[in-house]
């Protein structure tokens, strides 16, 4: 057999194929430079960031690129605000769940700033910026006058140090200021009493660390690498560029403020000639020519006036900055126009294509980040401290919770780019039963039972004041609503209201 081996034709899949396919591992020419270590995520992290952090934070605050990516990032995330909209089979039990929620929901910041949608807004800048946030579930006391006795205080990355790493007393493992126990579960969190950049909060000089359970704490981030413990900034795959477009803009712009100093040049034959216009001296002796409007001066013999020329930045410059900005928008997952503003370039169609991907990429972090982390876990500790508190009478609660705390968690409505188009076309996708009203109306950022009692009322009202509009509410829209003309018998043309009835025509109404 070995023998007929050496005539058999190689197998497509051979070595070479394997080669070919593992073009990234070899260590020749080419690629003999490029020797990253083999490091964990969480190696990384514990080693840099502190300084990422910091420079993320700064170039934040000094780049307007970043800072309106960080807006916009922000923005379309949690806009105004992912709301909840109880699954309680009882009606009225739901409406009362509901209200006090959304009386509760300005009592909600420990700071008293905002309200809960404006602390989902902050999570989402400190996600963009620090990649993650600490969320600490604060109960208080009934004397504090709250309608639920929970708050919510909002802790920033620096606040849990990434260079706490060692065992704890009760032989826990610590790892970046995050302690785990034996199966490797989150039981405490490690944080500083102070911000260790706040110069204004006066304290020792090593600041303090108090632990705090982990049930008390929300950890948002989003996890990139199975097995990682602290997030990284969203704005870090971008930072460089930023950085140094940022330093290339200001020496552009110093350098044609410097040029634009210089209106001329005066060539003299003897340095004792008098100088054009009325000259003045600097600091350092200088002679300076000035000019003023409507002046005429002769020139003595010999004497030459140049006038400045600086060189412009050239025509690659546009070209440089749509380039380096276009990578600055992938490396930050966002559309180039929510980034720059510019929408020169942009028509209809690529701003379609633009937004529907990155509405997805949205999607994926509203329901895997915000919902996971922030939204459910509130709700969830919200309700118990109700029916604790005697805030909500919630018959059963304690033998079987789950019941009353299933919810849908609704993000904000996403602006249409046709109107017209994309809502007739979801109003024919519910006729033809592809969808319901339901999650055509919580697409729209709203609750379809919130949106029927409103319908309700505005029918009630109208009916009561004797008011007739061309579409009442809840009467199906759709192709229906544009009239169609057809052939009326002895001719004319008659409008079909959609319920088979011609719409008659004053002229001839006594016909």
């Amino acid at each position: 057999m070995g023998l007929l081996d050496r005539f058999r034709r190689p197998s497509p899949g051979g070595p070479a194929a394997v080669r070919a396919r593992l073009e990234g591992a070899m260590a020749r020419r080419r690629l003999r430079g490029w020797n990253p270590p083999l490091e964990n995520i969480n190696t990384l992290v514990a080693s840099g960031g502190p300084r990422l952090l910091a420079r993320a934070r700064e170039l934040v605050v000094t780049n307007g690129y970043a800072a309106n990516a960080c807006e916009a990032f922000a923005s379309n995330l949690v806009g105004d605000g992912i709301k909840p909209s109880s699954l309680i089979g009882d009606a009225e039990l739901r409406d009362r769940v509901q209200r006090l929620w959304l009386a509760w929901t300005d009592e909600a910041d420990a700071d008293g700033l905002t309200d809960l949608y404006g602390l989902q807004a902050m999570v989402a800048r400190e996600m963009f910026v620090a990649g993650e946030c600490f969320v600490r579930l604060r109960p208080r006391r009934a004397e504090d006058g709250l309608l639920v006795p929970l708050q919510l205080q909002l802790l920033q990355s620096e606040m849990l140090p990434f260079e706490k790493t060692e065992t704890a007393a009760n032989g826990n493992r610590i790892r970046c200021g995050i302690e785990f126990d034996g199966i490797g579960r989150r039981v405490a969190y490690h944080f500083r009493r102070r911000h260790p950049g706040d110069s204004t909060d006066q304290g020792t000089l090593i600041p303090e660390t108090v632990r705090v359970p982990a049930a008390d704490v929300l950890h948002i981030y989003r996890p990139i690498d199975a097995g990682q413990i602290r997030g990284l900034p969203h704005v870090a795959p971008a930072m460089v560029r930023l950085f140094l477009l940022d330093q290339y803009d200001d020496a552009e712009l110093d350098r044609k403020k410097t040029a634009a100093m210089f209106a001329g040049f005066i060539t003299k034959t003897a340095p004792d000639e008098p100088l054009l216009g009325e000259a003045e001296a600097d600091l350092d002796g200088t002679a300076i020519a000035s000019l003023e409007p409507g002046t005429m001066q002769v020139l003595l013999p010999g004497e030459d006036v140049k006038f400045s020329s600086p060189a412009d930045v050239g025509g690659g410059y546009e070209a440089f900055q749509y380039r380096t900005l276009l990578a600055v928008s992938a490396s930050l997952g966002l559309p180039y126009h929510l980034v720059t503003g510019d929408v020169r370039q942009a028509n209809y169609s690529s701003l379609r294509a633009e937004l529907v991907e990155f509405r997805r990429r949205i999607g994926q972090l509203q329901h895997g980040v915000i919902v996971h982390q922030f939204c459910r876990t509130v709700w969830q500790r919200w309700l118990d401290t109700s029916a604790l508190s005697g805030a909500l009478d919630l018959p059963g609660y304690g033998s079987a919770p789950s019941r009353f705390r299933a919810v849908q968690w609704i993000p904000p409505r996403w602006d249409w780019v046709d109107p017209l188009k994309d809502i007739q076309a979801q109003v024919l996708a519910m006729e033809a039963g592809i969808t319901s009203r339901r999650k055509v109306v919580e697409a729209t950022g709203y609750d379809v039972e919130e949106v029927d009692r409103e319908n309700a009322v505005d029918a009630a009202r109208a009916a009561e004041l004797g008011l007739r509009y061309r579409t009442s509410p809840g009467e199906t829209q759709g192709a229906r609503a544009t009239p169609a003309t057809r052939a009326r018998p002895g001719g004319g043309t008659g409008e079909d209201r959609g319920d088979g009835a011609a719409a008659t025509d004053p002229a001839t109404e006594q016909e």
